[in-house]
């Protein structure tokens, strides 16, 4: 059917030009250009070109599409093949950044056996996309078919998220994100755009769209040398909090450094550090001092002249206590998550840790950018953050497009995690109450803040 169907397919694709328009929109967004990446039932190969990949390499049964890839995208490397047959999966030369299955999934004989074999051509940072049609959608697309407002595709497999998600699983790998897309497939004079931005977004109508997206990581990772850690931890007149600090962090690895980054403080928090650092010249215990103002700008300083392979912020207050963070880099190493943050909501929070007001606010915002994300979040503010260098460093380069918004620097890493569809786990951790100094947030100047923060998400995340 496949060859019948090649030399009409672009007319279907004009026919239906905003859906196509919309997918290859989405795809854009889970893929970023200049990668390695490997698209299994590439068809004519125009959504491979698309994607501006650094190497592009396309596979398809019929080798009428693959003659037209060929003719139009002579960049691409072009495959006629059975995606299914390990011998075909075997001539490749891996890894890849992405491995992308577009309308795929619902011809495979086997899903289970042809992730497995993917398994040889993925790193822990190579991303499976995954994107099919709704099986809710099913009934609606056999009478398009019917009435000639969708191409003929036969039988195919109707696969719901949860199907994909479990069949992964079986197959060693990690779903990270899951999205749907497109409640109305057609422009209809610009009400198509709007619904498809502003309502097709929202929880519950999400899941009725036509377009389903699932992006996963495999699960094998493998055993690596211990890596070196540092501890960054911003402080503001914490000078109460230095020492037990030191003190405190565990000698979870062998190779730690602490970092302060102190932030022009009113007290003397820059003379207890150096202090510090001469009381314990068995530790490595540094101090750079921050030139702007705010947390984030504090965060940024720290990562950029850490040494550590693996980046841990701890706040000076200690209400998240610095015990737990072998547990953040025991999660890191074993490549459980990407960016490992504590949760101080799962846990009863000490007795005058945080207000009720507080409390009420995090759970809201909590519930928010879990739909938002596409990742399941309990909580955003927790200081106690961990990832690699490597992916901070790819966090970074992706920054300009949130641009400079958080004042925090939590939102930074997590925004930018999300939109690399980075695994973001959370540890939940036993809130208490500071022994020493005094909160540095407002409640209501933070609560706009985070707000705004919901408001970056959406349009960034969500309304594109």
């Amino acid at each position: 059917m496949a060859d019948r169907l090649a030399p009409e397919r672009e007319e279907w694709i004009e026919r239906n030009a905003y859906y196509y328009e919309e997918d290859v929109k989405y795809s854009k967004f889970l893929v970023r250009p200049g990668q390695r990446v490997l698209d299994l039932g590439c068809s004519t190969g125009a959504l491979l070109a698309s994607l501006k990949p650094s190497h592009g390499v396309g596979i398809d049964f019929s080798p009428a599409m693959i003659d037209m890839a060929r003719a139009n995208h002579p960049d691409l490397e072009l495959h006629v093949g059975d995606v299914e047959d390990p011998e075909t999966l075997k001539g490749l030369e891996g890894p890849f950044d992405v491995i992308l299955l577009s309308d795929t999934v619902g011809w495979l004989e086997d899903c289970q056996g042809t992730f497995e074999q993917l398994q040889r051509l993925c790193t822990p940072e190579t991303r499976v996309v995954i994107a099919y049609y709704s099986h809710l959608w099913a009934p609606v697309l056999w009478v398009a078919q019917q009435i000639g407002q969708q191409m003929p595709q036969g039988e195919v497999n109707w696969l719901s998220p949860r199907d994909l998600t479990e069949i992964l699983e079986l197959a060693d790998f990690e779903v990270v994100r899951t999205d749907c897309r497109q409640i109305v497939p057609k422009r209809l004079g610009g009400v198509g755009p709007l619904v498809n931005r502003f309502v097709a977004t929202l929880p519950l109508v999400n899941s009725l769209a036509l377009r389903s997206y699932l992006v996963a990581r495999s699960a094998r990772v493998p055993v690596s040398v211990a890596p070196s850690a540092s501890v960054v931890i911003p402080c503001r007149n914490e000078a109460g909090n230095i020492e037990p600090a030191v003190q405190r962090i565990p000698r979870f690895c062998d190779d730690i450094e602490i970092l302060f980054v102190e932030g022009h403080s009113k007290d003397a928090t820059m003379d207890e550090i150096h202090r510090v650092i001469a009381a314990y010249p068995e530790l490595d215990v540094k101090v750079v001092q921050q030139e702007g103002i705010g947390k984030a700008d504090a965060v940024r300083k720290g990562f950029d002249v850490a040494r550590g392979d693996v980046l841990m912020i701890l706040d000076a207050d200690l209400t998240a206590p610095p015990e737990e963070l072998p547990k953040f880099y025991d999660a890191i190493v074993a490549g459980k998550g990407e960016l490992v943050m504590g949760s101080r909501l799962v846990y009863p929070v000490e007795k005058d840790a945080m207000r009720l007001l507080n409390m009420i606010g995090n759970r809201v915002f909590s519930w928010l950018f879990t739909w938002l994300l596409n990742q399941r979040i309990t909580d955003t503010l927790c200081g106690t953050k961990v990832l690699t260098r490597a992916n901070y460093e790819r966090i970074k380069a992706n920054r300009a497009y949130f641009g400079d918004f958080d004042p925090f620097g939590d939102f930074d890493l997590i925004f930018g995690a999300a939109k690399l569809n980075l695994r973001i786990l959370e540890i939940p951790v036993r809130y208490r109450a500071r022994a020493y100094g005094e909160t540095q947030i407002s409640r209501w100047r933070h609560g706009w803040l985070l707000l705004r923060m919901v408001v970056v998400a959406y349009n960034k995340l969500k309304a594109i």
